[in-house]
This record gives structure tokens, C-alpha cells and sequence, in this order.
């Protein structure tokens, strides 16, 4: 099963972590998992490419994908907003799509 986290910051998504394999098919062969890292990998990569915006990421061999966003100004964080909604919606279309191989939560972050 993947897991899909995003996080919910005062001024919108700012963090995503990615867990697990889907097990819908063998290593390689796998459309599930393959649609979940493109997400993901598409998503962080153009935060840098097209908006400019530099994440902490974190990655590893054993199915992890973290990213978390930096403080930024009210416009770069409105194109940021952009990515990070069109990542949610492709996960939860996933998730839909594919109910016993991906989970997504949505968690906020802020203190009342």
C-alpha cells in the first residue's frame, strides 16, 4: 500500500511525504506505483524548473519521497499552491482510482 500524506499549513499545502509500494504488480511493471512517482517527482521538480522554488527533499531506495517547502513570499507561494493542488488532485484520482493500493490523507498542521 502507498501513503500519501500532505500537510496543511496556515497558508496552504506545504509538505508532502510518499510511502510503500503498491503491490498491484512486480518491480518494473508496477502502473501504480509509477503514477504515484511521477507525482511526486514532477511536482518537486517543478517547483524548482518553473517556479523557482527550492524544496527539502528526502528520498531513499526503500519507497520514501519527502519534500517540505521553504518560507516564501505571498506570489511565489501562490505558484507553489498551484503544484502542490494539482499533486493533491492526481493522488486523490489515484487513491479513487485504485482504493486498495494508495491511500491519501490530508493533515493539518496549524495550532488553533
Amino acid at each position: 500500500m502507498i501513503s500519501a500524506v500532505l500537510y496543511q499549513g496556515r497558508d496552504g499545502l506545504d509538505a508532502c511525504r510518499i510511502t510503500g509500494h503498491s503491490g498491484q504488480a512486480e518491480s518494473g511493471r508496477d502502473i501504480v506505483c509509477a503514477a504515484v512517482s511521477i507525482l511526486g517527482c514532477t511536482c518537486v521538480n517543478a517547483m524548482e524548473t518553473v517556479c523557482g522554488i527550492i524544496p527539502e527533499i528526502t528520498e531513499n531506495d526503500e519507497g520514501v519521497l519527502a519534500f517540505q517547502l521553504p518560507e516564501m513570499n505571498p506570489a511565489d507561494n501562490a505558484k507553489a499552491q498551484i503544484l502542490m493542488g494539482a499533486l493533491k488532485q492526481g493522488l486523490s484520482d489515484l487513491a479513487d482510482a485504485y482504493p486498495q493500493y494508495v491511500r491519501l490523507s490530508v493533515k493539518n498542521t496549524t495550532q488553533n
